[in-house]
């Protein structure tokens, strides 16, 4: 992965507006959040697998980023996004590090199911 590019991303999100895409979200404080203090929740979102097909897709912000998706009837959003990544597969990968590189954020768009 490397840092976000904003012209780049969200070129990559426009061009797939209005496709049938699958979706993986995730976020949370996970295990991670135990490793630095052992009283803090556990904390975690995560969804894979949804198919989407958004009318918009919009990047904002100065780092970390944001992401929108407009759907028919309702919004996808992804905040604290650093760093993205175009696979091999078309997958539009974009996450969200913290300071020591561990994973607080994921939102990620297919064309094909992901793995289960």
């Amino acid at each position: 992965m490397q840092p976000i590019d904003p012209a780049a991303v969200q070129a990559e999100l426009s061009r797939r507006t209005g496709r049938p895409l699958y979706l993986h979200l995730e976020t949370g404080t996970g295990a991670y959040a135990a490793l630095s203090d052992t009283k803090a929740p556990t904390i975690t979102a995560w969804v894979r697998n949804v198919r989407v097909a958004y009318t918009r897709g919009t990047l904002t912000g100065s780092g970390p980023y944001r992401v929108g998706l407009k759907l028919d009837h309702g919004w996808v959003f992804a905040e604290g996004l650093t760093d993205w990544h175009r696979d091999d597969q078309d997958r539009l990968l974009l996450a969200g590090h913290d300071e020591r590189g561990l994973l607080l954020v994921a939102l990620e768009l297919s064309p094909v199911p992901f793995s289960l």
